[in-house]
């Protein structure tokens, strides 16, 4: 069989680091043509990253992906400009859609916020009389209206427009979270056209030879990801406060940046909490890696929302492929895989007694019971978040299967 050209609509990708950015390449690997529409990249400082701007890498060729990066307006660091950034990609992809007549035979959509990029991919999908695929990993409008702050009814209401006309015109929706299919039904979209179809961690994800953390730190937790604040780091905070009445000595080492960076680090300056918590600015996959290598143990932690409880974060995914244990301050799905997989602690979201409770019991843990989480976290994500097959598995939805 003749392998398909694919459209891929992703609002980020490489130099950002998105799980979409393996995806494609593996595509490629399969035999597939793999076009990118996509913006100048800004994630997660909210400014364009060095050597890319209105006029410059508009379109470049990476893992034999063919890249094509539309005009956005960078995402600043207020909720305003966040909005700004949203619809700029979108009007952008309508008149890209209009002027260029790039041939595919499928759209693949890969949603991480925000939905409205979708509309890009169905248009380009009507346009063309092809299928559009969609694999939606933030939930809207629900998941807007904490990010933006934005609660007026009437934007609210033209989003959930919008969301139902992307649903209603794909011909297929891929879930990355169980929990979103009963949603996504109640919008009137037929129960065939939803899969749970979740993340898997990229290679490069794996155990690593230990190195010991700092002497002077009874426990050395590690944060990857995007510093914002849907991931409720206020809580290590909170959890340094009571620490320090205890006497422990706990390392909190937050790995990347984002727009709740320079506010957090304000808040640990004048606590005089500095000793509790060491800072790196984002850095490549392959950094972050020999990072999660020296921990004690991974977090996972989340603001406390009803749409942020049955949302799995892609870290989630790398974490347990990385064979630690994990530390969980969130509610709902994230916490039912780590209790599941038996992969460390976990307690709800903003529950700050719980989480220190937690973070004493694995000072004290034997160095077996922490190995044996890592095991765990390991043999779950082989069993449950496979690349491979879920590859193959993607190849057959768009083959019609």
């Amino acid at each position: 069989m003749k392998k398909k050209r694919i459209l891929i609509i992703s609002q980020y990708f490489k130099p950002e680091n998105f799980r979409i950015n393996d995806i494609a390449t593996e595509l490629v690997k399969k035999g597939y043509k793999v076009i990118v529409l996509t913006g100048i990249p800004n994630y997660p400082l909210g400014k364009f990253y060095e050597g890319y701007d209105y006029r410059h890498r508009r379109y470049e060729k990476w893992n034999g992906i063919y890249i094509i990066r539309i005009p956005l307006i960078a995402r600043g660091s207020n909720s305003v400009r966040l909005v700004i950034n949203y619809l700029s990609f979108m009007l952008s992809g309508f008149i890209w859609k209009c002027l260029v007549d790039v041939h595919a035979d499928l759209v693949f959509t890969y949603e991480v916020s925000p939905m409205t990029q979708g509309m890009v991919g169905v248009w380009y999908a009507k346009k063309h009389h092809i299928p559009h695929y969609i694999y939606v990993t933030d939930l809207w409008p629900e998941n807007v209206k904490y990010t933006t702050g934005i609660h007026n009814k009437m934007i609210i209401g033209i989003l959930q427009i919008i969301v139902d006309y992307i649903y209603h015109n794909s011909d297929k929706i891929l879930t990355s979270s169980r929990s979103f299919i009963e949603p996504i039904r109640r919008r009137k979209v037929d129960k065939l056209k939803i899969e749970y179809w979740p993340q898997y961690a990229e290679d490069i994800y794996k155990p690593m030879k230990f190195t010991k953390h700092p002497e002077d730190t009874q426990l050395y937790l590690v944060f990857a990801g995007n510093v914002g604040y849907a991931q409720g780091l206020n809580i290590l905070v909170e959890a340094a406060r009571i620490l320090r009445t205890k006497n422990l000595n706990v390392r909190f080492h937050i790995i990347g940046d984002g727009r709740y960076l320079f506010k957090l680090k304000e808040i640990i300056k004048a606590e005089n909490l500095e000793k509790y918590f060491q800072f790196t600015p984002h850095q490549p996959q392959e950094e972050v890696v020999k990072f999660l290598s020296q921990a004690d143990a991974l977090l996972i932690t989340l603001a406390k929302n009803e749409v942020f409880a049955i949302t799995i974060p892609a870290k989630t995914q790398s974490c347990m492929a990385c064979g630690k244990p994990i530390l969980v301050s969130a509610d709902g799905e994230v916490q039912r895989i780590i209790r599941e997989a038996k992969a460390g602690l976990v307690s709800d979201a903003e529950d700050v007694n719980g989480f220190v409770k937690n973070i004493e019991k694995m000072i004290i843990i034997s160095d077996a019971d922490l190995k044996q989480y890592g095991k765990n976290a390991l043999m779950y994500s082989y069993k449950n978040f496979n690349k491979y097959q879920l590859l193959d598995r993607l190849e057959e939805i768009f083959q019609g299967k």
